[in-house]
């Protein structure tokens, strides 16, 4: 079998959502790249190459990925939750973009269960009506075009999920983002904070936006900020899908 690159996506933590067509692709791949804590969740199989890099480079996955498999190999590409959701999707098109002999190289995506999908469903349906994504890390983007696309988000009056708000190289940046969105939002308005979903290590807390404060996340947790017309209904947070007004 000629060689070929399947970017896949592993979940947010629970086997169980790990979908078939993922899984498949595990088992007959010859190699297995990723970031460290990503490949091993994979479980081992004979004779299965892996390799394992630290979680800023991306890109030099990519290459490894699209050499190996110019080489003929079948290297799965791991990554968490969905590969096109701020993952390894985007690293290998880019790679593949600036490099004219890797672009004959066969690719897939396949998608998975992203981490927003999981939070908003151990808590009912917050992303039920329009909704936006925003990533806080400012590894790849300023910080304004942050702030200006929340403050968006906002104004619009749609839901928000916010992915990596807070780390220990980036410690500040969700604090200034809260600091937005109380002095722009009511401060009832519903917040849950899902930390590690669908792992051992799982905490999940719906709870107005008044009472979140900074050192409530870390980069395990990701963020869904409900809009004006987000409800709690007994233990579940829903927005309404019908808008009646402009």
């Amino acid at each position: 079998m000629s060689g070929y690159v399947k970017v896949v996506g592993l979940g947010p933590g629970a086997p169980d959502l790990v979908t078939p067509e993922v899984q498949r692709a595990l088992d007959d791949a010859t190699d297995i790249v990723g970031y460290g804590p990503y490949v091993e969740r994979v479980p081992r199989c004979s004779g299965v190459r892996t390799h394992v890099s630290d979680n800023r480079q991306e890109r030099q996955r990519a290459q490894l990925a699209l050499a190996l498999a110019a080489a003929g190999s079948q290297v799965v590409v791991v990554s968490s939750g969905d590969p096109g959701v701020f993952a390894m999707a985007s690293a290998v098109f880019e790679v593949m973009d600036e490099h004219p002999q890797w672009q004959r190289v066969a690719v897939q995506v396949l998608p998975g269960v992203t981490a927003m999908l999981a939070a908003a469903a151990r808590v009912g349906a917050p992303l039920g009506h329009d909704f936006c994504v925003v990533n806080l890390s400012d590894n790849l983007k300023p910080w304004p075009l942050i702030e200006r696309r929340v403050l968006a988000a906002v104004d619009t009056d749609m839901a928000l999920a916010l992915y990596n708000p807070r780390s220990n190289a980036r410690p500040d940046g969700f604090g200034r983002v809260l600091d937005l969105l109380q002095h722009r939002c009511e401060p009832a308005r519903w917040v849950v904070l899902a930390r590690a979903v669908y792992t051992p290590q799982e905490s999940v807390r719906s709870l107005p936006l008044c009472q979140v404060s900074a050192d409530m996340v870390d980069m395990r947790t990701l963020v869904i900020v409900g809009s004006s017309r987000t409800k709690r209904v007994g233990p579940f947070v829903y927005t309404p899908r019908q808008v009646t007004t402009a």
